[in-house]
C-alpha cells in the first residue's frame, strides 16, 4: 500500500490521532506516486485520513501496458491449475491480513465493524476460491458431425481469456465488489486495472500488498486512483489497450461508460442503479417481514445497491406495519464502528448526505408524511462533523412522486398502501429500474406469480440479500447490461472459440 505511516490496525474512530497517509497506484508490482494528490476524509468525523494519488493519462497508460505484457508473459503462460494456486493464495493472504482489511475498509466506508467483520472481508476473500474453483469444473461443447466423404467431424469449444479488464468499482462495499469482479476475471486468465471509488481506495490499494506476497506475476493486477472525467475512469474506459469493462455505480456513469466501450465495440457489464421495491402481502410472516424490511431499507446507512426505498403493504396490516417499522427504525443506533451496538453508520461522504437530505427537504415540500426521522442526528462532539442522516420513514406520498422514482441510496423508505396484487405489480414495474426486489408472502402460489411478473434481475421471496454466488446477478432495464456470478461471470470474462476437425 506503500504509506508514510505503519498500517493502520487502529479503530477507525480513532483517526485524527494518526498522520493522514498516502496512498499510491499499484502498477506492475510496485507502488507508484501520483502525479496530483487529493484528500481523502472520514465519513465518521470529515477528518482527514489519507492523501490519495490521482492518475493522469500517462499513468493509466503505463498500468495497461503493464497488463498486457503480463497477459503476454508469465501470467498468460500458466495452466488453469496453477492460477488456481495463486487464487486461492491471495484469499488466504486477505485472510491472514484480516484485521488490516478491516480497518481500511471502517476508515474508507465508516460502517459498523461488525458488517464489515462477517460481510465484506470475507466474502471479499471467498470471492477468489469461489471463481478458481468454478474454473476448474466449467464445462465445455463437444460435438460429432457427418461431411460429405462420411469421415465426420469434430468440434469442441474453448474458452480463452477475454484480455486487459478495466475494473470500475463503487464505494458502498468496497473489497466485496472489486473481488467480485477481480476473481473471475484473474480465474480466466485476464489481467486488470482497477479504478476504485475515490472514497474508497485502502482496500484496492492494499490487496497489491497480498497479490505480490502470493507470488501472482506483476502487471496482472494494477490500481490506479482518481475520479471519473478528466480522470483516471475516463482514461482507462477510452483506453483502446483494454479489452473489456465491467462497473457498478450509478446509471448515468455507466451510460457514459458504455459510450465510452463503444468505440472498439468492447463489451461491457454494467450494474447501475436502482428503486427497489418491497412487497408485503397481508398473509405474511409479520414479524419475518419487519426484521427483513428493516435490513433492506437500512443496512450499511441504505447504501446497498440492492436496497429498498419503495416498500407497498396491503391494506389490512398497512398501519400495523407502518408502526412496527418506525419502531424498528428508531431503536437503531448510529455510532462509531468499533461499538457492537452501533446498527447505522454514516453515509459515505459529505457530498453524498448533501443529496440524501436534498430529498429529505422534498419530502417535506412534497407534504410527505414523515413517520420518522427526516434530518441530522444529535451525535456526539467526536462524530458531530461526520455524514449522519437519520433513518428515515415517510407515508402520504405516490408512484408519481420524485420519492418513489428517483434513486436516493440512504437510509430511508417511502410506504405506500396496495389493495390488489395486479395493482402492486402493475405500480412495482412502473419504473425506469429494475434491479431487485422482496416479496413477503406465505402463499406459494402467489410467491411464483409475483416473483415472475416483477421486472427485476433478483426477487427474492420472504427473505433479502440471500445469495448463491453461482447464481445470475444483475438488472433489468436502467439497472444494468449482463449477468455475473457463477458460469455468467466466466462467460463475460472469457471468448470461447470453436475447433473444427476434419477426421
Amino acid at each position: 500500500m506503500l504509506i508514510t505511516e505503519p498500517q493502520a490496525t487502529a479503530r477507525a474512530a480513532q483517526a485524527t490521532q494518526i498522520a493522514p497517509k498516502s496512498i499510491h497506484h499499484f502498477i506492475n508490482g510496485q507502488y507508484v506516486p501520483g502525479e496530483r494528490w487529493f484528500d481523502k476524509r472520514s465519513p465518521l468525523n470529515n477528518a482527514l485520513v489519507a492523501r490519495v494519488a490521482e492518475a493522469g493519462r500517462e499513468q493509466v497508460d503505463a498500468a495497461v501496458r503493464a497488463a498486457r505484457a503480463a497477459l503476454k508473459g508469465p501470467w498468460g503462460g500458466l495452466s488453469v491449475a496453477q492460477r488456481v494456486d495463486l487464487l486461492y493464495a491471495v484469499a488466504d493472504g486477505i485472510n491472514r491480513r484480516f484485521d488490516d482489511f478491516l480497518a481500511a475498509e471502517v476508515e474508507d466506508t465508516g460502517k459498523p465493524m461488525s458488517l464489515a467483520r462477517h460481510v465484506d472481508i470475507p466474502r471479499g476473500a471467498a470471492n477468489f476460491k469461489v471463481f478458481a474453483d468454478m474454473i476448474k469444473n466449467v464445462p465445455t461443447e463437444f460435438f460429432e458431425m457427418a461431411t460429405p466423404d462420411g469421415q465426420g467431424a469434430i468440434n469442441y469449444s474453448m474458452r480463452r481469456p477475454v484480455g486487459v479488464v478495466g475494473v470500475i468499482c463503487p464505494w458502498n462495499l468496497p473489497l466485496l465488489l472489486m473481488t467480485w469482479k477481480v476473481g473471475p476475471a484473474l480465474a480466466c486468465g485476464n489481467t486488470v486495472v482497477v479504478k476504485p471509488s475515490e472514497e474508497t481506495p485502502q482496500t484496492a490499494a492494499l490487496l497489491g500488498e497480498v497479490m505480490n506476497a502470493a507470488g501472482v506475476p506483476p502487471g496482472v493486477y494494477n490500481v490506479v486512483h482518481g475520479f471519473g472525467p478528466d480522470s483516471a475512469g475516463e482514461f482507462l474506459t477510452t483506453h483502446r489497450g483494454v479489452n473489456a469493462i465491467t462497473f457498478t455505480g450509478e446509471t448515468r456513469t455507466g451510460a457514459a461508460i458504455m459510450k465510452a466501450a463503444a468505440d472498439g465495440a468492447r463489451p461491457v457489464s454494467l450494474e447501475m442503479g436502482g428503486k427497489n421495491a418491497a412487497i408485503v402481502f397481508a398473509d405474511c410472516d409479520f414479524e419475518a417481514a419487519i426484521e427483513g424490511t428493516l435490513r433492506s431499507c437500512f443496512a450499511n446507512c441504505g447504501q446497498v445497491c440492492l436496497g429498498t426505498e419503495r416498500v407497498y403493504v396491503e391494506r389490512p396490516i398497512f398501519e400495523r406495519f407502518v408502526a412496527a417499522l418506525k419502531h424498528g427504525a428508531e431503536h437503531m443506533q448510529l455510532g462509531p464502528p468499533e461499538d457492537p451496538a452501533t446498527g447505522m453508520g454514516p453515509l459515505i461522504s459529505q457530498e453524498h448526505r448533501g443529496k440524501v437530505l436534498s430529498y429529505y427537504q422534498k419530502a417535506a415540500a412534497l407534504g410527505a408524511t414523515v413517520i420518522t426521522g427526516g434530518g441530522v442526528p444529535d451525535m456526539s462532539a467526536e462524530l458531530q462533523d461526520g455524514a449522519w442522516v437519520q433513518p428515515t420513514i415517510w407515508t402520504g406520498l405516490g408512484d408519481e412522486s420524485a420519492i418513489a422514482r428517483e434513486e436516493i441510496f440512504g437510509p430511508c423508505a417511502l410506504v405506500m398502501p396496495f389493495d390488489r396484487e395486479d395493482e402492486v405489480i402493475r405500480r412495482v414495474n412502473d419504473n425506469a429500474y429494475g434491479l431487485a426486489t422482496a416479496i413477503w408472502t406465505t402463499n406459494l402460489s402467489r410467491a411464483h406469480r409475483v416473483a415472475a411478473a416483477i421486472e427485476v434481475g433478483i426477487a427474492w421471496v420472504n427473505s433479502w440479500f440471500l445469495r448463491d454466488l453461482r447464481t445470475p446477478f444483475g438488472g433489468a432495464k436502467q439497472s444494468g447490461i449482463g449477468r455475473e456470478g457463477g458460469v455468467h461471470s466466466l462467460e463475460f470474462y472469457t471468448e470461447l472459440k470453436n475447433v473444427c476437425i476434419k477426421l
